[in-house]
């Protein structure tokens, strides 16, 4: 009986093995990656709502002298009394070298921390302090390509896309030559990008991710890696695509970038300065695809836009770049602010690794953006009221209502002074949300140059 029983499992065994042989890629030299086991984060820190969310990009090189996690740590009290609750950090990981300009976007390592900005502790340090003050801290990550010398290229050729003659090429219809295209058609790569993902949210407690360039992978892998991370015990994790799929939703995403809406902003603020109601015809199209509960970011400048031109010289001016930013704000998505734009940075270099944002530049803006962002988040009506809109090529008009309360805001988009009718149903008393100041509506309203109200009653 001892001898059937061990030529049986002896058998199992050997079966088991041709089974392993014949499901695996023969190019690959190293064992198939296996899903990783979650360790349970022990700190309880839940984020706020998705609706709720009023979040912050950093871009490390520019938001402190020292350029690294503690400039961070050191400011989060400042970000906090601004009116923020989440922060999404830039790509944190080793840059490439291999046909690399040095962009933060070029993976050389998916779970190491660059040295510039400290050590894994110093990260774990960071999310633990702003866990402490009421802060999430998202990751940026980068799933549609690595940089040339990442570790994969070399010991998983098949993991990433190939040409007819087996050569490993860039993201397709893109100028992106500093990266390497991964292969979404291997389950073996697909494992080891959830892996690494999972990797942060286990061993540095982050709270999400914002996935770069998500229109450029396939929904099934976004399906499977945010199920995945979803699965973590005791997470609740932010989840944020910067694409416009209709699909980033299904996937598991609570959100994804309001593109059209910024192109929008820019043509109604800008020189071609389109009707204000183009605002509104853009809102109601992006969100006729958005499944309820889940939200558009919306922003005036991100490190894309602000490396090219900062909003001052986008919207005419720091008067213009605080005016469009109330109605991103309050219209009916989740805000975005990039780091600097609270204090007007003027010039692209201030985000070119070798400069640092000033923070004391304009306390005048600043103290805007902190009252625009204070009531916002006092205001469940600012964050999630029924919206209505009222018609007018020049200033917008918009209101937010719940059951006991009801927000206006009248935003002038121009330059100069305009004069806008107010509707019967506006007209009447009104007290200023950012002021405590009481105002009387009558048939008639003048606004100067990107003046704005945030009204109440």
């Amino acid at each position: 009986m001892k001898q059937a029983a061990l030529i049986v499992k002896l058998t199992i065994i050997v079966c088991l093995f041709l089974i392993f042989q014949g499901c695996s890629k023969s190019e690959d030299t190293t064992a198939v990656p296996t899903p990783v086991t979650p360790v349970v984060p022990t700190d309880g820190f839940v984020p706020v709502a998705t609706a709720d969310i009023v979040m912050y990009e950093i871009n490390p090189a520019a938001f402190s002298a020292t350029k690294n996690f503690q400039g961070i740590t050191n400011r989060l009290d400042n970000l906090k009394a601004l009116g923020i609750n989440t922060i999404w950090i830039m790509p944190i990981f080793p840059i490439g070298v291999t046909n690399s300009f040095g962009s933060l976007y070029c993976v050389k390592d998916y779970t190491s921390v660059r040295s510039s900005l400290g050590t894994l502790q110093d990260l774990k340090t960071l999310v633990t302090t702003a866990h402490q003050k009421g802060i999430a801290v998202i990751l940026d990550w980068v799933a549609n390509h690595t940089s040339w010398d990442n570790t994969w290229i070399t010991a998983h050729p098949s993991w990433y896309t190939q040409n007819s003659n087996g050569q490993i090429i860039s993201p397709a219809g893109t100028n992106w030559n500093d990266v390497a295209d991964l292969n979404y058609s291997n389950n073996d790569m697909r494992t080891a990008m959830i892996n690494a993902m999972t990797y942060w949210v286990t061993n540095a407690n982050i709270d999400g991710f914002r996935c770069d360039a998500a229109d450029y992978v396939p929904y099934d892998f976004w399906l499977q890696a945010n199920t995945a991370l979803n699965a973590i015990p005791n997470k609740h994790l932010i989840l944020l695509a910067e694409g416009s799929r209709a699909d980033h939703f299904t996937a598991g995403f609570q959100m994804n970038f309001a593109w059209d809406y910024l192109t929008a902003e820019k043509n109604v603020f800008g020189t071609t300065q389109t009707s204000a109601t183009t605002l509104f015809t853009t809102n109601t199209n992006e969100y006729a695809v958005v499944p309820s509960g889940k939200k558009k970011l919306r922003f005036t400048t991100n490190h894309d836009e602000s490396n090219t031109a900062t909003p001052n010289t986008v919207y005419g001016s720091n008067s213009g770049a605080l005016s469009a930013s109330v109605i991103a704000i309050y219209l009916q998505g989740v805000p975005l602010l990039y780091c600097g734009q609270e204090v007007g940075v003027s010039s692209p270099a201030i985000y070119n690794g070798s400069n640092t944002i000033d923070w004391t530049a304009n306390s005048t803006m600043l103290s805007a953006y902190t009252n625009l962002l204070g009531f916002y988040n006092s205001s469940t009506t600012a964050r999630t009221g029924t919206v209505t809109t009222y018609s007018d090529d020049n200033v917008v008009v918009f209101t937010k209502t719940a059951a006991t309360q009801q927000v206006l805001v009248v935003d002038n988009t121009r330059s100069t002074t305009q004069t806008v009718t107010v509707p019967v149903a506006l007209q009447g008393n009104w007290t200023n949300a950012l002021t405590g100041d009481a105002v009387t509506l009558s048939g008639s309203l003048s606004l100067t140059g990107f003046q704005y109200f945030v009204l109440i009653k």
